[in-house]
C-alpha cells in the first residue's frame, strides 16, 4: 500500500448489478471519495442525444467532450452529476439515455478522455470507484476488487423498480431484453470489454440484500488493511 495510506475499490459489473447503490453505501461507511464512472459516460449521452448528434459519430461526439464539464459532487443528499454546472442527476437515469449510453462508451476515443479523467480523480484520494472496467483499465492496481454478478431477471427486476420510483415509463420484457443486449455490447466491444480482472472477487447479488453486500465488501477493504499492517 502506498504510504500515503490511498485504498481503491475497484467495482465491476454487468448493468443493473447494483455497482452503484453499492458503492454509493462503501464510500459512505468508509468515508472514501465515491466516482460513478457510469454517471459520466450517460452525462455525455444526455448532451449527444439534446445536440442531436448521432451515437456512432465518435469525431463529434469526441470534439463535444472535450468542451464538456462533467462533475460529480458530494452532498449530505447524496452525489449530484453536473453536466456543464447544471444538475442532471436524474435526467441521466431517464429510458432514452439507458438505451444509448453503451453505444456512446463503447467509442475509443470517448473512453481515453474520460479514462484520464476518472484516474485523477483517483490519485490522491482513497475512492470506491464503480463502472464495467475499472479493474481492469481504469484502476488496474486497485487495492481491492469486486465483481458483482446477477441475473438478467433479477437486474432487469431492479432497474424496473428503480425507473417506477424515479417516476419513469418502464416495461420489464423490454427491459429484460435491452439488458441482455447491454451485456453482449459491452462484453464484446473492441475498447475495454466488460471482463473480470483475474485478482477480483465475484460476488453474485441475486440471492443477498443491499447490506449483505456492502458489508462483504466492507470486510475485503479490511482484510486489506489487516495484511497491510502486519
Amino acid at each position: 500500500m502506498s504510504d500515503n495510506k490511498i485504498i481503491r475499490v475497484a467495482i465491476d459489473g454487468p448493468a443493473a448489478a447494483g455497482k452503484s447503490t453499492v458503492a454509493k453505501l462503501i464510500a459512505e461507511e468508509l468515508n472514501y471519495v465515491y466516482i460513478d464512472t457510469g454517471a459520466m459516460y450517460r452525462a455525455l449521452t444526455l448532451k449527444v442525444l439534446k445536440e442531436n448528434i448521432n451515437v456512432d459519430d465518435e469525431r463529434s461526439i469526441t470534439n463535444l467532450l472535450k468542451e464538456t464539464e462533467i462533475e460529480l459532487k458530494a452532498s449530505q443528499e447524496g452525489q449530484f452529476v453536473l453536466l456543464d454546472t447544471n444538475d442532471v442527476t436524474k435526467e441521466i437515469r431517464n429510458t432514452e439515455v439507458s438505451q444509448y449510453v453503451s453505444y456512446i462508451a463503447q467509442l475509443a476515443e470517448v473512453r481515453k478522455i474520460l479514462v484520464g479523467r476518472q484516474q485523477l480523480l483517483a490519485e490522491n484520494n482513497s475512492v470506491v470507484m464503480d463502472g464495467r472496467d475499472i479493474g481492469t483499465t481504469v484502476l488496474p492496481n486497485a487495492e481491492v476488487k469486486v465483481f458483482l454478478l446477477a441475473s438478467v431477471d433479477e437486474r432487469a427486476q431492479r432497474r424496473h423498480d428503480e425507473n417506477l420510483k424515479n417516476g419513469f415509463k418502464s416495461n420489464l420484457d423490454a427491459l429484460k431484453k435491452e439488458i441482455s443486449e447491454r451485456d453482449y455490447r459491452d462484453e464484446t466491444r473492441k475498447e475495454s470489454p466488460l471482463v473480470k480482472s483475474e485478482d477480483a472477487i465475484s460476488i453474485d447479488t441475486t440471492s443477498l440484500t443491499i447490506k449483505e453486500v456492502v458489508q462483504e465488501i466492507i470486510q475485503l477493504v479490511r482484510n486489506y488493511k489487516e495484511k497491510q499492517d502486519n
